[in-house]
């Protein structure tokens, strides 16, 4: 199983934000960032800010895949 962050940057898109707007807002480091952007496991205190900074819930910007869907995306 892995993790995906597809709905995070659909999210952002939406909401005409970029990705640093979204780190600035959420107080989260640029380290954080690059690991969501490859879809790596990072710290349950890294999503929350971002769901705190973007009024969502956790299942609004992850979900968990298939290995197999993850390396095809």
């Amino acid at each position: 199983m892995a993790v995906s962050y597809n709905k995070l940057w659909k999210m952002l898109i939406d909401k005409e934000m970029s990705r640093t707007q979204m780190r600035l807002k959420a107080g989260i480091s640029t380290k954080a960032l690059a690991k969501l952007g490859k879809n790596e496991s990072v710290n349950i205190d890294i999503l929350i800010k971002i769901c705190v900074a973007l009024e969502c819930d956790i299942t609004d910007i992850m979900e968990i895949v298939d290995n197999k869907s993850a390396t095809m995306e």
